[in-house]
């Protein structure tokens, strides 16, 4: 009889994070000024209270005819609980619709954002440059759910059921030259909606990006929907980009843009404070963040606190993209 070792990283199905839990968090947050002044931003927020249905409604997405897709079962959940959608779905660090800390729901404000039209440039080192319409994007890939560990740099974490492409999948239909050495992605701009957008305390559109070696890696994924349908918008929806191995600010959200580029690029994070948020941003337990350490994390929906886990648990995938390279630049 043949017996299966269980990867490092592996979790079982029933341990993904509830959908429901996942979604409350926003309800048992206070309403204390953080990183952004917030107090004004929520006022200005205030008009949203009476809107009109939300424009972002998952239920209308053209493509929700391919959900819920295919299960892959080389990425489970191990032993980890997968975190309820209604404590994940208001967990949400998504500044450009306000701070993390905020006294109003990011997830009823973000989903005031139109989803269609929407178009993702692919440009720079590329045999041809283009752009192409999320859903004639989304229906050119083949979409898998896989179930992923999601670790924040402020130190929770979660596991979430993602639906969507590898991110090597879109590297081929690029078709990048070989002086390509970086991928760089670009989130939207849209202040009118995004009311954070407004705030010049940080250099939006917010960017980040990956090696060429990391986007090829297999788990690197390209997201479009979760707990089996797609994304609501305070996932990040239509596109955002899911690298479990690193810390979560690395996930760029709302997608616009995708290029590659020789030089590396340098994330919206990286500007303001690139001494705490670094371009390689790796999981490690032994690397403290400037103000608060790493050596655990609080799973959102348990509340349970566990050692973290070196590359969040993905070491035996993705130690060797950093061969030759060392010191603690690898993890912040």
């Amino acid at each position: 009889m043949p017996i299966r070792r269980r990867r490092s990283w592996e979790l079982p199905e029933s341990a993904v994070t509830p959908e429901a839990t996942y979604l409350s968090r926003r309800n048992l947050l206070g309403a204390g000024v953080g990183l952004l002044g917030v107090a004004g931003l929520s006022a200005a927020l205030s008009p949203f209270a009476d809107a009109a249905p939300a424009v972002g409604d998952p239920a209308n997405d053209p493509t929700r005819d391919l959900y819920p897709a295919k299960k892959n079962p080389a990425f489970t959940a191990g032993d980890r609980p997968i975190t309820p959608e209604e404590i994940s779905g208001n967990y949400n660090n998504f500044y450009e619709f306000g701070s993390e800390r905020s006294g109003y729901q990011i997830a009823d404000v973000a989903a005031r954002m139109p989803r269609r039209p929407w178009t993702v440039k692919i440009d720079g080192l590329v045999e041809q440059p283009r752009e192409v319409g999320i859903d004639d994007l989304i229906r050119a890939m083949a979409l898998e759910e896989r179930i992923y560990r999601h670790r924040c740099v402020e130190a929770w974490s979660m596991t979430v059921p993602w639906t969507g492409f590898p991110v090597k999948d879109l590297v081929a239909y690029a078709k990048p030259l070989s002086g390509a050495k970086y991928v760089r992605f670009e989130t939207f701009m849209n202040p009118e909606v995004a009311l954070g957008q407004r705030r010049f305390i940080y250099p939006w559109p917010y960017i980040d990006g990956l090696s060429m070696a990391e986007a090829n890696n297999d788990l690197a994924f390209l997201v479009t929907g979760i707990y089996g349908k797609p994304a609501p918008n305070q996932f990040g929806a239509p596109l955002r980009l899911a690298v479990p191995w690193k810390y979560g600010f690395k996930s760029v959200k709302s997608i616009v843009r995708i290029s590659f580029v020789a030089e590396r690029p340098v994330g919206l994070w990286e500007q303001v404070q690139g001494r705490e948020y670094g371009f390689w941003a790796n999981v490690n337990p032994e690397v403290p963040h400037a103000r608060w350490s790493q050596a655990s994390e609080r799973d959102i929906g348990t509340g349970e606190r566990r050692p973290t886990l070196i590359y969040n648990g993905y070491g035996e995938e993705v130690a060797g993209l950093y061969k030759g390279l060392s010191g603690e630049k690898l993890f912040m």
